[in-house]
This record gives structure tokens, C-alpha cells and sequence, in this order.
């Protein structure tokens, strides 16, 4: 067979899967060109926007007043001392 013929072949055959590819995605597709358009949702409603203070170098101030107390307290450990060994290498004490 000439190297012409086998060329020929191949690109046949690419072609067709090709064209197998496109006719099973049309068949196999979910969306319906019959099926009309979403309706876009309504309008949205929002509140008023707060305006904060602005310093001269760029930041934002917002005044509000401090906590009466700390809303966090010192980090302490729920667990003391070292832990124990597994019982495997209690014994190579």
C-alpha cells in the first residue's frame, strides 16, 4: 500500500470521528433551542450605605466606642505534663 493511500485512510477516518463527535454532543445535549430564555432576575434592593471618615493619609475611621471588657482572656492549656507513652515503649524505660 502506498504511503498516498494510507494517508488518505487516515484522514477519513479522523474526519468521521469528527463528525461522530458533532452528531452525538447535538443528540446527547440537554438544552433545547425550543425552550425560551431564564427571565432575568428582578431588581434588587438594597440598604443605605454608611459613610466613614477618611484621613489624610487614606484611612478609613470608623468611631464607635470600646468594648467594656476584653473579648478575650489569657490562652491556657486544657492539658499539663508531658503525655504518656504508648504501652510498646513503656517498657524501654
Amino acid at each position: 500500500m502506498k504511503t498516498t493511500n494510507l494517508k488518505l485512510m487516515t484522514a477519513t477516518a479522523g474526519a468521521g470521528a469528527v463528525l461522530a463527535m458533532g452528531a452525538l454532543s447535538v443528540a446527547f445535549s440537554e438544552t433545547s433551542s425550543a425552550e425560551p430564555e431564564p427571565v432575568p432576575p428582578g431588581p434588587v434592593t438594597t440598604s443605605e450605605a454608611t459613610v466613614a471618615e477618611t484621613t489624610e493619609a487614606g484611612e478609613t475611621v470608623t468611631e464607635t466606642a470600646p468594648p467594656p471588657t476584653p473579648t478575650t482572656t489569657i490562652a491556657e492549656p486544657s492539658v499539663t505534663g508531658p503525655a504518656p507513652l504508648p504501652p510498646e515503649q513503656e517498657d524501654a524505660k
